[in-house]
């Protein structure tokens, strides 16, 4: 089967049509023609029929009512013999009776005898972009390089043999092709259409920018079984991996913890102490233990939370390095004007690989990562500089996704693969952290919502899976050092 043959049912699923015939009856370009002629375009569009010879009638009247001052359209002729060809402009036809000026503009083929022969052709002479006669269908180029046709053409009881004319190179690059590469040799269409082209850079994506299992009560609860049976790389004989969470005031530390915690409780908590204020909320650190709600049973893995980062305080390099290592005693009091320091009550001499640090979590704010200041962001460099000397894995939890893409997430977070602008936010997020993109982790806490949502609680398990996923990483690679002799076995303690 050739690929005109293949079309999208309205589901946007694939199928096949019964015969050539079948497709040529009811041409309408496919998702994947309005994908083609989008990259020409540039970004992301949608399409609405203004115009259909088959329906409206072949008038230039006709067309002019309904396509003029519409804004940007694409022009469609499906040939008699299966080619399929077209202009774009992203000016409006608007019967002025002279050319318009667009650089815009250009000219293209999808398929050829039926095959997809895709090819774009730009305009050279934008000051004859289109020939916006009132009495002409759609025209475009001087010349014309596609006059399509004029007054009133009746269909002969097979096609439109339209009385416009194709001199194609007069305002276009047409790359050596001619009308008999293009529409073979003649204009006799089967339909003729246009279309009205918006820009939604705001559209779901056709398909996710990151792939997940389909989300429905089934997902969730592997999601929380997997979690809950979760152990530690089982020959370094450790009960919990311990994940520390840094991040800016406010971006949602403590937050995730409450959300992580009220999961596995089966109701909202507010157990971490958390919401907006000017400086940080968190004054101690604290090692939380989530447990399974039912059993009480604490799972294998701890969340220990910092003071926010602020640009005049909060962790350090200095300190980060005294945390990871294991040194810090649970609710030590943070007290800028005393450093950690062996001389702290309580403090941790001897850690051992139990009482380190396996991943760190930075906790950034989605909707404020283009204003980050810019101490804040070095101080997270500097911390991010001891962490890769220490080997730590690090990941970005991207927070309050559903402000920074309402439409996408508000109604439904399990959307939030298939939303451009969070794409857009984890890539620039990856590029500030020098993470790669699979450690940006977008992330919904639960902070108005009195009940628990199913598609919040399948989004922050796919991110505490990965994290933990990551701590993994620190183990395998702690073992290698243990198996090479680099290490002594007594730094492992349960």
């Amino acid at each position: 089967m050739d690929e005109y043959s293949k079309v999208l049912n309205s589901d946007g699923e694939q199928c096949e049509s019964d015969s050539f015939e079948s497709l040529i009856a009811m041409p309408e370009i496919n998702k994947v023609d309005q994908k083609q002629i989008s990259e020409w375009i540039g970004g992301r569009q949608k399409y609405t029929l203004l115009f259909k010879a088959s329906r409206d009638g072949c008038v230039a009247t006709t067309f002019h009512s309904k396509c003029n001052n519409k804004g940007a359209t694409v022009t469609v002729l499906y040939n008699t013999n299966g080619s399929v060809y077209g202009g774009y402009t992203s000016v409006a036809w608007r019967s002025t009776g002279a050319y318009s000026i667009d650089n815009k503009a250009f000219l293209f083929r999808l398929y050829l005898n039926g095959t997809a022969k895709p090819v774009q052709f730009p305009v050279t002479v934008p000051g004859h972009a289109i020939n916006d006669n009132p009495n002409y269908g759609p025209t475009f180029g001087g010349g014309h390089d596609l006059y399509t046709f004029n007054g009133t053409v009746t269909h002969d009881g097979t096609c439109y043999p339209l009385n416009g004319s194709a001199n194609f190179g007069n305002s276009y690059n047409m790359k050596g092709e001619n009308l008999n590469t293009i529409g073979n040799g003649n204009l006799k269409v089967t339909d003729l259409e246009v279309y009205m082209v918006e820009e939604l850079p705001n559209a779901p994506l056709e398909n996710p920018w990151r792939r997940t299992p389909e989300w429905n009560l089934k997902f969730l609860e592997e999601l929380k079984a997997n979690v809950e049976h979760y152990k530690p790389l089982k020959e370094l004989k450790i009960q919990q991996a311990r994940i520390l969470l840094v991040g800016q005031v406010g971006a949602g530390k403590s937050s995730f913890f409450n959300t992580v915690n009220s999961i596995f409780r089966g109701y909202i908590t507010s157990q971490a102490c958390s919401g907006n204020a000017e400086h940080s909320l968190t004054t101690v650190y604290r090692t939380y233990q989530v447990r399974n709600g039912p059993s009480g049973k604490p799972m294998n893995f701890r969340l220990h939370d910092t003071r926010g980062l602020e640009a005049d305080q909060g962790i350090d390099g200095h300190e980060i390095s005294y945390i990871v290592d294991g040194h810090l005693p649970d609710r030590h009091q943070f007290n800028p004007s005393l450093p950690i320091s062996p001389e702290i009550p309580g403090f941790i001499t001897s850690p051992q690989l139990s009482d380190k640090i396996h991943c760190v979590a930075f906790v950034m704010d989605s909707s404020t990562v283009d204003v980050l200041p810019e101490k804040v962001l070095e101080r997270i460099k500097s911390l991010q500089t001891r962490l890769n000397q220490k080997g730590v894995p690090q990941v970005v939890l991207l927070t309050k996704v559903d402000k920074v893409c309402p439409i996408m997430t508000e109604e439904s977070v399990s959307r939030v693969f298939y939303s451009p602008i969070v794409q857009e936010v984890v890539d620039r997020v990856s590029q500030i952290m020098g993470l790669p993109r699979a450690h940006i982790l977008p992330l919904k806490n639960y902070e108005s919502e009195m009940e628990l949502d199913d598609n919040v609680s399948t989004l922050a398990l796919i991110t505490l899976q990965q994290v933990l996923r990551f701590a993994d990483d620190y183990m395998y690679n702690y073992l290698d050092l243990l198996e090479e002799g680099k290490l002594k076995q007594e730094n492992i303690r349960e």
